[in-house]
């Protein structure tokens, strides 16, 4: 199991066109992928989930990765992230 703790950065936070972009990526793994924030924990290939986080600027979300891909699923989520989903 692979966990990483990140900081939602781009201004407008986890919207629909984010959402919809982790879960197109998420989709390219075989393992089991998870978001969590606070105490909330959802399946990081169900938009509905994600968009229901209401993570917004500066939440801290938790990545969870759990299979034969664990580390490149979490990388490749953590990338996204980091690149503020092309937003900005």
């Amino acid at each position: 199991m692979v966990e990483q703790i990140i900081t939602v950065t781009n201004r407008a936070g986890i919207h629909a066109r984010p959402a919809a972009l982790l879960v197109q990526t998420a989709k390219d793994f075989i393992s089991t992928i998870y978001l969590e924030k606070d105490d909330d924990r959802i399946n990081g290939k169900s938009i509905m989930g994600i968009i229901t986080l209401g993570a917004a600027y500066g939440t801290k979300i938790k990545i969870i990765t759990e299979g034969e891909d664990e580390q490149a699923a979490a990388d490749a989520l953590a990338r996204l992230f980091a690149s503020k989903f092309e937003e900005e």
